[in-house]
């Protein structure tokens, strides 16, 4: 709620639409970007419910804090990642500054920078959170491998 000018028929007004479930929640977000085209797509608190919430597609979402010395070192390999896997369809690698947007979704809590998860299109209330390893190329690939439901590549590799 923020009124202009506060008093009891303002409250009431309130209330009662609130009552009706016909108000909006206030969600921080930066604005939405005009150019988001590149590797790693830039998710804000207005666009994380259609980009990360997508039951299209996978995605790998780093919220991370503009500040953060882990953050900073994070970012030419999170880009190389975006670059790796730019033609997928069906997987977004993404990142949204936690500071000065809002997470929307309740399973995806940020407790410290970076927080990177991973949701499946076929679960996105129950996303998949990179812990243990080391944030390099090789351990971020294969983490999206193991946890994508659909990869163009194939891998025969093994």
């Amino acid at each position: 709620m923020e009124p202009e000018e506060f008093d009891s028929d303002v409250l009431r007004q309130f209330v009662v639409a609130f009552k009706k479930g016909k108000l909006k929640p206030i969600v921080k977000s930066q604005p939405v970007p005009k150019n988001n085209k590149g590797p790693v797509k830039v998710v804000v608190g207005k666009t994380f419910d259609t980009i990360v919430m997508d039951p299209k597609n996978d995605v790998l979402i780093e919220f991370y804090a503009p500040w953060c010395g882990h953050c900073k070192k994070l970012e030419p390999v999170y880009n190389e990642l975006g670059k790796k896997y730019k033609n997928e369809k069906n997987l977004i690698i993404a990142k949204m500054d936690a500071t000065a947007n809002d997470v929307t979704n309740d399973h995806y809590k940020v407790e410290g920078f970076p927080t990177i998860y991973f949701a499946p299109k076929d679960k996105k209330n129950n996303p998949i959170k990179f812990e243990g390893g080391d944030r390099d190329l090789e351990h971020l690939s294969k983490f999206v491998e193991e946890h994508a439901t659909k990869l163009s590549r194939t891998k025969e590799e093994l």
